[in-house]
């Protein structure tokens, strides 16, 4: 797996670090950037990391179908409920 260049910027306005850092990190998880350094944090035998990604690719295809199915009409997309 290549190394990731570490080459994010954000904009501080007004001072606002908080704000910059949060929006940093939401770059950071859209790019799956948190996912692959916990992946990272122990070795990982080939074996595994082929069934692992197996069951990932399985996964994103099932998902595609049953959105698939939800566009076409075959299948009702669950109800979402308001949280109070």
């Amino acid at each position: 797996m290549p190394t990731r260049r570490l080459d994010k910027q954000v904009l501080v306005r007004d001072n606002n670090v908080d704000q910059a850092l949060r929006a940093l990190k939401k770059k950071m998880q859209r790019e799956g950037l948190f996912r692959e350094m916990k992946e990272r944090r122990a070795y990982e035998k080939p074996s595994e990391r082929r069934v692992r990604e197996k069951a990932q690719a399985i996964s994103r295809q099932r998902k595609a179908a049953r959105k698939k199915m939800q566009r076409e009409g075959l299948l009702v997309g669950r109800k979402r409920t308001a949280a109070r």
